[in-house]
């Protein structure tokens, strides 16, 4: 079973940065992709950004160039780095596992991120 904590998130004023964490336990097994959705009140769930175990990005349009996911492997911790924040970018953040063998998807418990002008 894998489970996932994230931290760093809070309170930030517009153009601010913060630097999410997502600690992982238990163990993964084969092919996987690791990363973070975004929910803002009332809107649906958005993928931000992945990487996968080949260290393979993937960034949602609107956060390409400003947000950066990286991995510590010896850490087994996942961060997703903010920078030039925005108003839009205020939402509860997930960090998520996609387990491609096994088809299991695991989320953590989620960040709220609130960027205020």
């Amino acid at each position: 079973q894998v489970q996932l904590v994230e931290s760093g998130g809070g309170l930030v004023n517009t153009g601010g940065s913060l630097r999410l964490s997502c600690a992982r336990s238990g163990t993964i097994f084969g092919p996987y992709t690791i990363g973070w959705y975004r929910q803002a009140p009332e809107k649906q769930r958005e993928l931000v950004a992945s990487i996968n175990n080949s260290d393979n990005t993937n960034y949602a349009d609107s956060v390409r160039g400003r947000f950066t996911v990286s991995g510590d492997n010896a850490k087994n911790t996942v961060y997703l780095q903010m920078s030039s924040l925005k108003l839009e970018d205020t939402a509860v953040y997930y960090c998520y596992v996609r387990e491609f063998w096994m088809g299991n998807v695991y989320w953590g418990q989620g960040t709220q991120v609130t960027v205020s002008s």
